[in-house]
């Protein structure tokens, strides 16, 4: 094959040898537009999983690399006068410029042509090329030339940050943070030969205006780094090579995914994009060599694998691009993840967060590093994380806390004395309330109630969870109202609580769970709204019933779907009315004994159809502006709170996301959170979606969780996360970064009433207590999945746990 590639960056210079190396008939050239062995840029990092993957490739390449390669597993941050030393990531830094250099000599003694200063305009000018790899950069010129075909999504992020040099010499990957007068600034620094170090300062876009580095030469941008670092510098000065960059070389990071990666031009010729022509990856996770790297290395293997002839090479393009861009898409998605956390770090975490947490959320922040894996990489400093999280964060700074004493059972064996606590089973204290650990069982629709009324379905439901380790258990969606005016149940296996014999029913529930447990229970009331009137779950989920409705009612006449009924809008008397029963049946559920009580918000159901601006079209007072569409659920969760007990919490769930055009945003979200904070809301329950058919939610493992960060950390609340949490690695990793305060569980809990229980014992950890009826069966279960953990131990220790380090280091980053 007659094979160019476009620009001698690590994909195209990689890609060439690799290929010249398989088969020397192949005709290849890279043509550069930089002059023979030069080029820009400081160090590049990737983790050892892409080096050994080098190493089986082309092992002369790996082994003069690895010569000039400096290795370091520490993370160190320096953040408000501390400093903190975390082990075992796993990097490899090489300069830029020595790489290239190791590549382009590789490529010369395989027989790859190599052109130097020819700056290339289009594809066409290789008519007689077979395959072309378009390996020219973030501003590739072959990607804009046939953009109607490759669909490049190119995204510029608010961030500015400015790419330096420093002689001073660190022996960790350091993460230095200082505070001005306008804002927070962060640089990343990692030293990548025997002299020099990378040194990339980075802040918000209104911070670095504000300080007019907009308007600064590059040698006054470089002044003011060296003022504002000049702890971590000690004396040392920084450089820059970007000199051919006019300004004052800060840049915005842009992230670039395309659709298509490849296509056949008007020459017959093959042309893929590789690199950062089709995909970026910020420098927060460090990872955009790795990318090109290893496309390079799986456009080869295919070629190998399928057959490396011309008339191959659409068979093979089409496989290449269905594999590598899923996994490039991985890396994109967690460096995506790690680049918003430091562009939000100065307005959300770096004021809040005490610096273990600080450290702990900066770790995680690509949510590709779990608790465990931070377990496998130094598990002595997350055990003393752990130490330092459970004696200080019974509840979060500034959040009301009385340490009240946790709810106690005689049906309840205390935790084995000794174990360590992992976050999740810490307490946690709102008003006058203790919860013994931070899970939380969803309120999740059981569709058996009985003309309102809950039955013993619903007591060994909630019985059998209050007994499995949770520490709060919740009754699903209950209206406040039934016969008398608005019926506002969902379907009519649904509960309510608007008469005595309700009353009485729950409070039997409650009884039993105060009773048997150390568990709190709390009532969750809602009213259906547009979404009411519907099939019971397991028949048709949100589908009207086929006869036997009843009239509904909203705050616009906006049906849910077309299939729905038309709700009629309320009027001022109908809000009276249904704000009066949320009042009564407030005080119907302290009178039964509730813990807690929530305030449902969310998911298209009448309150929420009052905040969302798809479904709230009312002209008046009630509609129009956030702080109006809000103006009635706050008149109601006012009503509910001045009738609760001061010293019970009370929580609101919300929709942080309408996952719509034209819906609420996070943005609005926060706002909600905000209002309702003010008006004496202790909890958000931080949901989304649901709130109109259009919706097209973005699922993923916590993909909820993100909101609830947001909200705690930036209105100041404290939030309860759901959505995909299904083991406790997820809830630890949430709670320990301080990115929720309560984890609610629902599906996994369908599955197993003591998930709680099953989840602290697959960690072998006991700092949980067992009823004293199953204390057999937990002994039995803790000796078991012993056994299995030492049975699978050499294996893991020989494939497992190397391999999951390595394949997430340069994620850390």
């Amino acid at each position: 094959m007659n094979i160019v590639c476009i620009g001698g960056g690590p994909a195209g210079l990689y890609f060439a040898l690799l290929m010249k190396q398989h088969n020397p008939a192949h005709d290849i050239t890279v043509v550069e537009r930089n002059k023979p062995y030069d080029t820009f840029g400081w160090g590049v990092v990737f983790s050892d999983a892409t080096m050994d993957n080098m190493r089986q490739w082309d092992k002369a390449t790996a082994d003069e690399i690895e010569q000039a390669l400096n290795h370091w597993d520490d993370i160190e941050l320096d953040f408000k006068g501390e400093v903190i030393r975390s082990g075992g990531h796993g990097f490899v830094g090489i300069g830029r410029k020595k790489l290239l250099n190791i590549l382009q000599a590789r490529c010369e003694q395989l027989g790859v042509k190599l052109v130097f200063e020819a700056d290339v305009n289009s594809d066409a000018e290789f008519p007689d090329a077979d395959l072309i790899i378009a390996s020219d950069g973030i501003n590739s010129k072959v990607r804009t030339l046939h953009q109607d075909v490759f669909q490049p999504e190119l995204v510029v992020r608010p961030n500015r940050y400015i790419w330096l040099g420093t002689n001073r010499l660190y022996d960790a990957f350091t993460f230095v943070f200082e505070k001005t007068e306008h804002g927070w600034f962060q640089a990343h620094i990692y030293k990548f030969d025997e002299h020099t170090t990378t040194f990339i300062v980075e802040c918000p876009e209104h911070v670095w205006l504000a300080h007019g580095l907009d308007k600064a030469t590059q040698d006054e941008s470089i002044a003011f780094c060296e003022k504002l670092f000049a702890g971590t510098l000690q004396g040392h000065k920084l450089m820059t090579n970007a000199r051919h960059l006019r300004g004052s070389a800060w840049l915005n990071f842009q992230r670039v995914k395309c659709e298509q990666w490849w296509l056949k031009n008007a020459h017959g010729a093959h042309v893929v994009l590789m690199g950062d022509a089709v995909h970026t990856a910020h420098f927060a996770i460090g990872s955009g060599t790795k990318l090109a790297i290893e496309d390079a290395i799986e456009l080869t293997r295919l070629f190998i694998e399928m057959g490396d002839a011309p008339e191959r090479i659409g068979e093979v393009l089409t496989r290449y691009q269905a594999t590598r861009s899923v996994e490039a898409l991985k890396l994109q998605n967690a460096a995506w993840n790690a680049m918003e956390w430091f562009e939000v770090c100065g307005d959300r975490y770096c004021d809040t967060l005490e610096p273990p947490q600080f450290m702990y959320s900066m770790l995680t922040r690509s949510q590709r590093i779990s608790h465990e894996n931070l377990r496998l990489r130094d598990a002595a400093w997350l055990e003393g994380y752990e130490a330092w999280f459970a004696r200080t964060r019974t509840a979060p700074p500034g959040f009301e806390s009385n340490q009240a004493p946790v709810l106690a059972s005689q049906a309840q064996i205390a935790p084995v004395s000794g174990s360590t606590v992992p976050p999740m089973l810490t307490p946690f204290t709102v008003r006058g309330l203790t919860l013994k650990n931070r899970i939380v069982v969803s309120p999740m629709a059981q569709y058996s109630a009985q003309d309102g009324v809950v039955g013993d379905w619903h007591l060994m439901h909630l019985g059998a969870r209050a007994v499995g380790g949770a520490a709060l258990v919740m009754v699903e969606m209950t209206s406040p109202t039934h016969r008398h005016g608005f019926d506002g149940r969902i379907t009519p296996g649904c509960p309510a609580l608007e008469s005595d014999a309700q009353q009485a029913a729950f409070q039997r529930i409650v009884d039993f769970v105060h009773a048997n447990s150390d568990a709190a229970i709390g009532l969750q009331l809602g009213h259906s709204g547009p979404k009411g009137s519907t099939q019971l779950g397991w028949e048709a989920m949100d589908e009207p019933l086929p006869q036997g409705n009843w009239p509904l009612v909203a705050a616009s006449d906006v049906r849910y779907g077309e299939q729905n009924q038309t709700p009629r809008s309320l009027t001022r008397a109908d809000m009276d009315a249904l704000r009066d029963a949320f009042v009564a049946a407030t005080r119907r559920a302290h009178a039964a004994g509730f813990d807690w009580l929530e305030l449902h918000c969310a998911h298209g159901y009448l309150l929420s159809s009052f905040i969302s601006p798809l479904t709230n079209l009312r002209t008046d007072e009630y509609g129009g502006s956030l702080e109006n569409r809000c103006r009635y659920p706050l008149e109601v969760f006012a009503a509910m709170r001045a009738a609760w007990p001061q010293d019970k919490p009370m929580s609101v769930r919300i929709s942080a996301h309408d996952w719509a055009p034209g819906g609420t945003t996070p943005a609005d979200a926060l706002e909600v959170a905000k209002l309702f904070k003010a008006a004496g809301c202790d909890v958000i329950d931080v949901s989304s979606g649901q709130t109109t058919r259009a919706a097209k939610p973005t699922y993923g493992r916590m993909y909820q969780t993100p909101f609830a960060d947001r909200i705690r950390n930036e209105a100041g609340i404290a939030t309860m996360a759901v959505g995909a949490i299904s083991e406790a690695d997820h809830a630890n990793s949430i709670i320990a970064a301080g990115r929720a305060d309560l984890c609610a569980v629902g599906r996994p809990h369908l599955a197993d009433p003591a998930w709680t229980l099953h989840e602290a014992a697959k960690l072998q950890n006991h700092a949980i207590g067992w009823p004293r009826q199953y204390l057999s069966g937990r002994d039995q279960l803790y000796r078991e999945l012993a056994r299995q953990k030492a049975a699978l131990a050499p294996a893991s220790t020989a494939q497992t746990a190397p391999q999951s380090i390595a394949n997430v280091a340069a994620t850390t980053v």
